[in-house]
């Protein structure tokens, strides 16, 4: 790659950088600024949260990290004693802030608990996020494209845009963000940009190894039977190109698991040949039943997941239902099959 393509990819376009400095402008020292993302906070949200944090400070702003549900302990190693994690605190942690930023989502919705409280903030409310809004959106001030891989994209730019020094810990916490989410690389929204910026943190100090092991290869023995057990429910419809995996109510505490575990069993389905939809339903045990969605070709879940207040990305995307884990399969299974065949085509 030759020095032009390599500061092609690397430079964020005007528009970008238009909506960074609108963005900051809101912003000044000594400002204690909230910090959230989605409920079950994955790798994006948490490495866009810690290396945004770590960049405002050299600007003099503190950073406070309120999420709506704990913070997943796979990702712990991008925490430090110069980040503060205060999720435990819940909305009472939002009390004396100056600002809040939301990252990876742009619905109150899928704030969770946190929703009711943001709703009724008096301080600003901004977004950094890569996703389509939802119906209900966050804030007046956006850093937003749904044409980044991730939302660390838009936080690389920011950190580029304002002359802000990407470190060793800045580096790890964009490259576990960007290589999540774009499912190490080999998913659609895998741009030749999400390549160079992620050489450009190599470069800054990342170690490659060090991160496939942290994310991939530190599995338990629970998530493993887990998944054994999730497998037996496995249904493939391969006239339709549909299959979908099911995981009851009880299952993480049999295997003592965590929530967090739960990440990627909807690829197994999705893994099958001749698949165009994957599903798989989690029972949260209180008449709740969230659904993961994943497509390949040109099948959008996204579309599909917004009839049930769900949203996310074209290829990925999720949706929160009420009712019995077999009523809420059998419903969506039923509406999965007349979508797959065109017959439903509104949203």
């Amino acid at each position: 790659m030759n020095d032009a393509v390599a500061d092609g990819l690397l430079h964020a376009s005007e528009a970008r950088q238009a909506a960074i400095h609108t963005w900051f402008a809101a912003l000044r020292p000594g400002m204690t600024i909230a910090l959230s993302t989605h409920i079950n906070a994955d790798g994006d949200g948490c490495g866009s949260e810690t290396a945004l944090a770590r960049l405002l400070a050299q600007r003099g702003i503190r950073c406070r990290i309120v999420n709506p549900t704990p913070w997943p302990s796979m990702f712990d190693f991008l925490l430090g004693n110069d980040v503060e994690e205060a999720s435990a605190h819940g909305a009472a942690a939002l009390a004396d802030v100056d600002a809040f930023v939301v990252l990876d989502i742009n619905d109150v919705r899928r704030l969770g608990q946190l929703a009711e409280t943001v709703r009724g903030l008096t301080v600003p409310i901004s977004v950094i996020d890569h996703h389509v809004a939802g119906d209900e959106p966050i804030g007046t001030l956006e850093v937003a494209d749904t044409a980044a891989c991730a939302t660390a994209e838009l936080v690389y730019d920011i950190a580029v845009t304002l002359g802000l020094e990407i470190t060793p810990a800045i580096a790890q916490s964009l490259y576990v963000a960007i290589l999540t989410d774009t499912g190490s690389f080999r998913f659609s929204n895998t741009s030749p940009r999400a390549h160079g910026i992620a050489a450009a943190l190599l470069a800054a100090g990342v170690n490659p190894e060090e991160m496939y092991r942290r994310i991939y290869a530190q599995v338990s023995l629970g998530r493993l039977q887990l998944l054994r057990e999730a497998l037996g429910t496995l249904v493939n419809e391969p006239d339709l190109g549909l299959s979908h995996i099911a995981v009851d109510a009880g299952a993480t505490e049999r295997y003592d698991v965590t929530s967090e575990e739960l990440d990627g069993i909807v690829e197994h389905p999705r893994s099958i040949a001749g698949t165009r939809m994957a599903l798989f339903f989690r029972d949260l045990g209180y008449g709740k039943v969230k659904v993961s969605l994943r497509s390949t070709g040109d099948v959008d879940v996204q579309r599909f997941a917004r009839r049930y207040g769900g949203g996310g990305h074209r290829k990925a995307s999720g949706a929160m239902l009420t009712g019995s884990l077999d009523a809420v399969r059998t419903q969506v299974v039923a509406e999965a099959r007349a979508y797959l065949r065109g017959e439903l085509t509104d949203e």
